[in-house]
């Protein structure tokens, strides 16, 4: 029985994916989580082979979730999920760790496949995400600058570019205003912009939201 732990803000789509797993006899549910903090403690409680981590959540985000349990949890098994389109997150979370990358609004089969497949020891690679990667390997693509942001810089800038307010995004991410100004103001700087209207367009015209 593969036991199953599933992070995700979103109560709807928690439930969505549950049951989604439910319909596979050799999966179990046996927790489920918000945020970080509700992850932390279910890890301690639970015996975790395979986790179902969600990218976009406040406060920590789901890249650097993923960073904390493979520091601290080497032999759970993460797949990220997420409603981004593959060609703007997959790599990402591949290259952070990742076990693979599924859409939530995909197949709800190829969930089930997917937790098989990392449950496994290996890594879960939609068609289209294997060849994303042999051409990222085959032919680098010049990086763009948005590539050098980090983890916070991108959820402000993708905040920012959604049409919130530096106090709206301060109070999501568990921040304080002038905390995220800074970021604001590196995101600027990072993309050679002048203000949020040329951070709103770069962001659309990147598919970054």
């Amino acid at each position: 029985m593969i036991q199953v732990v599933i992070c995700d803000d979103h109560a709807v789509l928690r439930r969505g994916i549950r049951d989604t797993l439910a319909e596979a006899t050799d999966i179990r549910v046996i927790g489920e989580a918000a945020g970080y903090t509700e992850l932390r403690d279910t890890l301690r409680q639970a015996a975790c082979q395979v986790l179902l981590l969600d990218i976009n959540m406040p406060g920590r985000n789901g890249l650097e979730v993923l960073a904390s349990v493979r520091e601290s949890y080497p032999e759970i098994r993460v797949l990220m999920v997420s409603m981004y389109p593959e060609d703007q997150y997959a790599l990402r979370c591949l290259k952070a760790g990742a076990h693979g990358y599924a859409n939530k609004a995909g197949d709800p089969l190829e969930l089930v496949r997917a937790v098989r497949t990392v449950h496994q020891g290996r890594k879960y690679l939609t068609p289209e995400v294997a060849q994303m990667l042999a051409d990222s390997l085959a032919q680098p693509t010049p990086e763009v600058p948005h590539e050098a942001l980090s983890e916070r810089e991108m959820q402000t800038l993708q905040k920012i570019a959604s049409g919130k307010r530096l106090t709206d995004i301060a109070e999501e991410l568990m921040l304080s205003p002038k905390t995220v100004s800074v970021y604001r103001a590196r995101v600027l700087e990072k993309l050679q912009l002048s203000n949020n209207a040329e951070l709103t367009v770069y962001a659309i015209r990147n598919s970054l939201v």
